[in-house]
């Protein structure tokens, strides 16, 4: 298997150069909300490129309603309008060789977002915006 519990993540001190929230998986205002919680009043890592993608555009109006977009830009976060985006490796947020995201997104496959030698580690939106505060692979429980 190639997965880990946070606990063995966290101790890997797993660097990340971007975080990807929502798209079709985990972009529910739901999940906007758990992410906007943990990333509420603080910054991501300078490295670290973070996108948010609402999964719906009545998930965007819900979020943009709540104030959760502005959490978001606030806390230094592109936002975007409902796409698959970097998921797919197409357009924004793709990849470079060496790069290690952490994604909300639910594939992983080699050269999935980007670059074949580029990583992807999928994550709970409370990882992820955790992730993104910390610049490594973070627990949500510890920030």
């Amino acid at each position: 298997s190639n997965t880990k519990d946070i606990t063995s993540a966290v101790k890997d001190e797993i660097r990340i150069d971007q975080v990807i929230i929502g798209s079709c998986t985990n972009g529910r205002i739901e999940d906007l909300r758990i992410a906007a919680k943990i990333l509420k009043g603080r910054e991501i890592a300078p490295w670290v490129r973070c996108i948010v993608i609402p999964g719906s555009q009545k998930v965007m109006k819900q979020a943009l309603k709540e104030g959760l977009i502005d959490v978001f830009l606030d806390s230094n976060c592109a936002v975007s309008t409902p796409t698959c985006g970097p998921c797919l490796g197409g357009h924004m947020g793709v990849l470079a060789e060496g790069e290690v995201a952490v994604s909300t997104t639910n594939r992983n496959f080699v050269g999935r977002m980007g670059h074949p030698k580029s990583k992807i580690f999928l994550a709970s939106p409370a990882v992820a915006a955790a992730s993104a505060v910390k610049g490594y692979i973070a627990d949500p429980r510890r920030i």
